[in-house]
């Protein structure tokens, strides 16, 4: 039987899904409330959105399919993934971080358990051909013995970039952008159980009163001992990197992959399998290919899991979780 997919939010992720879902045979019905987003949605890939109230479009909706894919806004993520699970929907993709709040995808993870959905939340960095390349590697060298991640913010350009959004979009940067890193580094590192964050404001960081300066370390339940830091006011770039007994493997950026081999100060590229990662936006064909073939590769990440995830994005910025 064919599986069909909803697709929630015809925005700039919407068309990327959408461009991955068309690639592998998928057509999508298309949701969305925004009448400027749904018109350039059609016009660059074909197909009609239905810019209604989601509650709304379902009861119309003729038949619930079984998948959907929610690319909508931070503010809309829960609500959005609550109504889809409430009319029937099993699995659901849904964008990271999933929800403002921890207690959004409190709900969210209730529901799906009450509903007996399966809910994943979407980290497409998980999924990148540099990613796959990493793992190989790691597992020929016996697994990480340690971590490091910088999670450095262009602040000027982030900024930019919110200048109209709400104060809570603006404060939860960490958890609805910087978490990429952080994520990527528990997929191999698994989750920090004991750990000390250290943060600090700068007046100059305006829109971003939380924090501007970033730095802590701890241990994983896997047992691994790692660092991070960050200082949005200063150069810096994303990263991270994988220390093995035999390489230290390097996230920078993050789409490629450098490796330095043990007692060589020589930093050299790996080749890696990038095709679809250039074709569709990094990470987004294997992702979506993992969900709709209900792939068992351990990459998938549970709102369920997400919610631990969160507290620990909280616990960085000294946040009390809401």
């Amino acid at each position: 039987m064919e599986k069909k997919v909803f697709l929630i939010g015809p925005g700039y992720m919407g068309r990327e899904y959408c461009k991955v879902l068309l690639a592998q045979g998928y057509t999508p019905i298309v949701i969305g409330r925004g009448e400027k987003s749904a018109n350039r949605f059609t016009e660059e890939t074909g197909i009609r959105v239905d810019w209604l109230d989601l509650d709304l479009a379902l009861k119309e909706i003729d038949e619930i399919y079984g998948y959907a894919i929610v690319a909508s806004t931070e503010e809309s993520q829960a609500d959005n993934t609550m109504a889809l699970i409430r009319a029937g929907v099993k699995n659901i993709l849904l964008e990271k971080p999933g929800g403002m709040f921890i207690s959004d995808l409190e709900k969210v993870s209730k529901m799906a358990i009450k509903y007996n959905a399966n809910v994943y939340i979407a980290y497409n960095r998980r999924f990148y051909a540099s990613t796959d390349r990493a793992l190989q590697i790691i597992s020929e060298d016996g697994g990480v013995r340690t971590a490091v991640f910088e999670i450095t913010e262009w602040s000027n350009v982030i900024g930019n970039a919110v200048k109209n959004r709400s104060t809570d979009i603006k404060e939860e940067i960490l958890s609805s952008n910087s978490s990429h890193v952080i994520d990527l580094f528990m997929l191999f590192c698994g989750e920090p159980v004991d750990y000390k964050c250290y943060v600090k404001s700068d007046p100059l960081l305006v829109w971003h009163k939380t924090g501007c300066i970033y730095t802590g370390a701890g241990v994983t339940n896997k047992g691994i001992l790692f660092s991070y830091h960050a200082d949005w006011n200063a150069p810096g770039r994303w990263g991270l990197e994988l220390l093995t007994m035999k390489h230290r493997i390097i996230f920078k950026p993050m789409e490629q992959l450098k490796i330095q081999n043990i007692n060589s100060v020589e930093i050299t590229n790996v080749a890696i399998d990038d095709d679809l990662d250039k074709k569709f936006k990094p990470g987004l064909y294997k992702q979506v290919e993992s969900f709709m073939n209900d792939m068992d590769d351990k990459k998938k990440i549970t709102v369920h899991e997400q919610v631990e995830h969160m507290k620990f994005y909280a616990d960085m910025e000294h946040k009390e979780y809401r």
